[in-house]
């Protein structure tokens, strides 16, 4: 089982993977060191933490993920509906909506992505 429960650092780190893997361990500390201004031991630390979750692995000093970025954010917001709007996704983009207007775009693309569902169900 693989545990999505990551700090905003061990995100942040993990979008750096996403973004440059296949990564070389070398590679991933510069690239830390630049983008985070982090040592070596501390990229070193988050590294093993996230393989030990199941997210990364480190094979043979080529760092790569486990688990693909649209498939952790996907599973984040899962958790967020189910533990914060008992599982409901209607209730989620009311919440939603309420505080942002939709752009007609917006609108247009959401109203698509329901279309395409219905006809895929209904097949």
């Amino acid at each position: 089982m693989i545990d999505m429960e990551l700090g905003a650092v061990q995100e942040r780190f993990a979008d750096l993977v996403w973004a440059n893997e296949p990564v070389g361990s070398g590679e991933l500390v510069k690239i830390c060191e630049k983008e985070l201004n982090w040592k070596k031991p501390t990229t070193y630390t988050v590294l093993r933490k996230l393989c030990e979750k199941g997210l990364l692995q480190n094979d043979n000093g080529v760092v790569s993920s486990l688990v693909s970025k649209d498939e952790f954010y996907s599973a984040k917001s899962e958790q967020i509906i189910a533990d914060s709007y008992q599982g409901s996704l209607p209730s989620f983009i009311a919440a939603f909506i309420s505080r942002k207007n939709l752009t007609k775009q917006e609108a247009d693309e959401i109203q698509k992505m329901i279309d395409t569902f219905r006809k895929e169900g209904a097949s």
